[in-house]
């Protein structure tokens, strides 16, 4: 199949900042250099310094002038999500746009973060859940556009609600969709909640499709100490045109957080066969993302696990019981 030139206008950035998670490799790296390239001052906060400056400099390389500045972050620590938070909170400067792109994907066994949650929904949902918790202020304050990364995985499987940290009957893909499932439900009830109580930004969701990256590649901090037949399938699906690029599997996530024509509440992605690859465009959202009484349970309990909490959010009329029932369960104290 011949692969045609897919692209969008991204608008004058000039004068906003953009914060971008997962933005030195891969799908996060495209999306930091049209940010860049736009005019956006990017904040890239990085887990690895060494690999956050390599990226910083080659972006430089394609857009002379770029406005970057790296900072350290590891979503999988809620104590360094909250550091990073209070160093932008100390700048001040209002945020713009965050998109929510960093993730990990199907570790072979089971791993927990350094707060003792299963290391995909930890990094995955709570990192980013606690990162926008943290700073609100600041996106308040820039009427922000925000938009959480989810995945064609989560069109599939569930959220695993009796063993949420997956300590009895690990799955590295079901665990991976269930993350990627609790990301995309808070991305929309963000939205919901703050046109109820005002908070002045705009929450949306965006996928990818499938793209060659080093999400199924060795990755041996994660335990893959090769790379799987996924990957290698992958790679051979793009260079036919059936998949995508990383160039074009960043273009939904560009839309949502940049176009003018984009809104808060809705979910974009590649518009071509099973939305795997093509041009951006507005999808209907998976069935598992549009229940809001699943979006209601994940956020409190998400503001449980993570101890971060947003204005004006008390718990919804007949949710405690569940909320409660699923902390017992998993494995963690309220």
């Amino acid at each position: 199949m011949a692969r045609t030139t897919i692209d969008i206008p991204v608008p004058d950035l000039s004068g906003r900042r953009a914060v971008l998670t997962g933005g030195s490799d891969g799908i996060g790296l495209v999306l930091a250099r049209r940010l860049v390239a736009a005019g956006a001052d990017l904040v890239l906060p990085v887990r690895d310094r060494g690999k956050g400056e390599a990226a910083a400099a080659e972006i430089r390389a394609r857009v002379p002038g770029a406005s970057i500045t790296l900072h350290s972050l590891d979503l999988s620590s809620l104590g360094s999500v909250a550091a990073f938070a209070g160093a932008l909170l100390t700048e001040g400067r209002p945020i713009d746009v965050l998109i929510n792109n960093a993730g990990v994907m199907t570790p072979p066994e089971r791993r927990t973060t350094g707060d003792g949650h299963e290391l995909q929904l930890g990094t995955n949902h709570l990192g980013h859940f606690a990162l926008v918790a943290h700073l609100m202020p600041l996106l308040r304050a820039g009427r922000a556009r925000i938009t959480s990364q989810v995945s064609v995985a989560a069109n599939s499987n569930a959220i695993n609600w009796d063993d949420l940290q997956w300590q009895r009957s690990y799955h590295p893909m079901r665990a991976y969709s269930s993350s990627k499932i609790a990301q995309g439900l808070f991305g929309l009830e963000l939205d919901r909640r703050s046109r109820a109580h005002n908070w002045g930004v705009t929450s949306n969701i965006s996928h990818p499709g499938v793209a060659p990256t080093n999400l199924l590649a060795a990755q041996p901090g994660i335990g893959r100490g090769a790379e799987g037949r996924e990957i290698r399938v992958i790679r051979r699906l793009s260079a036919m045109g059936i998949a995508g690029t990383p160039e074009t599997a960043a273009l939904p996530a560009l839309l949502a957080a940049t176009s003018p024509d984009a809104a808060g509440g809705l979910f974009y992605g590649p518009s071509r066969w099973m939305h795997i690859s093509g041009a951006p465009a507005e999808q209907k959202p998976y069935t598992r993302l549009c229940s809001v009484e699943d979006a209601q349970r994940i956020w409190q309990l998400s503001e449980q696990l993570t101890n971060a909490s947003f204005p004006d959010s008390g718990a919804a009329a007949g949710t405690e019981g569940p909320v409660v029932d699923v902390v017992r369960g998993s494995g963690l104290t309220a």
